[in-house]
């Protein structure tokens, strides 16, 4: 695969060493109307050495935002259940090899078992409280009053299961005149602050909401601290409690760390808004070549790109030349004399410049070109593994690494309630050993009879004989 343009180097990997026994192959791209991959074989891989393991989830949750939580707990070695609804918008769309199999439903669902359970059936219903009874975790985005009628609200819950972490998150408090409002990421944005900031960045009069769902990803990353914390106190006492994530609430309190500013004060000394975010000329440079980040923040930095571009004159420019750069008043007009010299070099002399001079410098990155960027590539976030049913497809990697502790993609995105027979009869065995005696066989059901996929990446992953090598967002239907 050819370099991707504007790149200029490569990283040591970030990812912990891979554990042993894999028992799926990673493969290369095919063409889908190639047959159908055989089903993954090998034997039994080891229980997950994340520092979750021992941790169970269950999932009751749908689209981006709680699945997305939940995978990332998945990620860190706990046992994570899906319980599937009837219907989730993230298994629509067009872009799949088996309906329901989507793109974003692999990208939010992997390390997970999935059941099929009505909650609206009385036994449904029953089994699922059966699962949490197992459970360390809850992780729903359900609207309270869908909750309440299904007897799913953490107040009905917390008698019954006092251990149990309730991660409840929803679009507004619920304490609020919005509580129960339908949420979504555009809205959010909206609602907290974004759009405001990216429209003065831009000066346009009708801005676009930020092309990335932005709102839900941060507000699952919240999630899931938020989750780790409640654990820590969990297992000190052994009390479970209701931890709330408003996603509104989320994004205003990640807005205004740096967009507060003046309104800091009261009363305020300046306007509201983080002067070099909102630089206007803040924008990737046209290089002779492509496109990079080229971003010369001190005088230093500036009076040294103007030179290396053979613009001495402007190096000699008393805005460059004092204790430090007045982003308010000169740095748009200064942006505009970095894009006026920055086609002089190609990207790659350009980084070879920064790098000499420490100047923040970065390639431009196509996404369709990622999986072929050193980057990239060496620290296995985007790995080709093959699905059982989906055949080869690209696995976002973990993006954290763990000494002691690895973290691990272990199982693909399920099929629609492809485990509930598998955790059903987990449930059975777990009551059969609470009626026997005391000291007559296992009695933790969570270790009991579970097969669990070790998904490697293409590099390491050479292919056996006879193998072959290998709320939200809404998504649109």
């Amino acid at each position: 695969m050819p370099e991707p343009k504007n790149h200029t180097g490569a990283a040591t990997p970030r990812r912990a060493p891979e554990p042993e026994n894999p028992a799926v192959t990673a493969a290369p791209p095919r063409e889908p109307s190639a047959a159908p991959p055989r089903e993954p074989s090998g034997p039994p891989v080891r229980e997950p050495s994340g520092p979750l393991a021992g941790v169970r989830v269950i999932d009751l949750s749908t689209v981006v935002m709680g699945p997305y939580a939940a995978q990332i707990l998945g990620d860190l070695g706990a046992d994570v259940i899906r319980i599937e609804p009837p219907r989730d918008t993230a298994r629509n769309g067009t872009v799949h090899r088996t309906p329901g199999m989507t793109s974003l439903y692999l990208n939010v669902n992997r390390n997970k078992r999935s059941v099929r359970l009505d909650l609206k059936d009385d036994a449904d219903r029953g089994r699922a409280m059966d699962l949490l009874a197992t459970a360390d975790v809850l992780i729903t985005n359900m609207r309270i009053g869908a909750l309440r009628r299904l007897g799913m609200d953490h107040e009905s819950l917390r008698g019954r299961f006092p251990r149990l972490v309730y991660a409840h998150a929803q679009g507004f408090r619920p304490d609020s005149a919005r509580a129960g409002l339908a949420a979504y990421d555009e809205t959010i944005q909206a609602a907290s602050g974004l759009i405001d900031v990216a429209e003065r960045a831009a000066d346009i009069a009708r801005p676009v909401v930020l092309p990335t769902i932005i709102a839900d990803k941060v507000s699952a990353l919240t999630i899931v601290y938020a989750t780790l914390a409640a654990l820590v106190h969990q297992r000190a006492t052994g009390q479970g409690q209701l931890v709330q994530v408003p996603m509104a609430d989320t994004m205003i309190a990640f807005n205004l760390v740096e967009h507060l500013q003046g309104h800091t004060f009261e009363p305020p000394l300046a306007p509201t808004g983080y002067a070099p975010a909102l630089n206007r000329g803040h924008r990737a440079r046209p290089t002779r070549d492509g496109l990079a980040m080229i971003i010369p923040y001190s005088p230093q930095n500036h009076r040294d790109l103007f030179a290396a571009a053979g613009r001495p004159d402007l190096a000699d420019d008393p805005r460059v030349n004092g204790e430090k750069i007045d982003v308010v008043r000169d740095g748009v007009a200064l942006s505009e004399m970095v894009e006026s010299v920055t086609p002089a070099l190609t990207t790659a002399e350009w980084a070879e410049v920064c790098a000499k001079h420490s100047i923040p410098f970065g390639p431009v990155l196509r996404l369709e070109e990622a999986s072929g960027d050193p980057y990239v590539r060496e620290g296995h976030l985007m790995d080709v593994a093959e699905h059982p049913t989906e055949g080869p497809y690209r696995v976002i990697g973990v993006p954290v690494a763990f000494s002691a502790t690895p973290a691990s993609v272990r199982r693909h995105a399920p099929r629609p309630g492809q485990d509930t027979e598998e955790v059903l009869a987990e449930l059975d065995r777990r009551a059969a050993a609470r009626a026997r005696p005391e000291g007559t066989g296992p009695t933790d059901a969570r270790r009991t009879g579970t097969r669990r996929t070790e998904i490697r990446p293409a590099e390491a992953c050479p292919a056996e004989p006879g193998a072959s090598e290998v709320s939200e967002h809404r998504p649109p239907n």
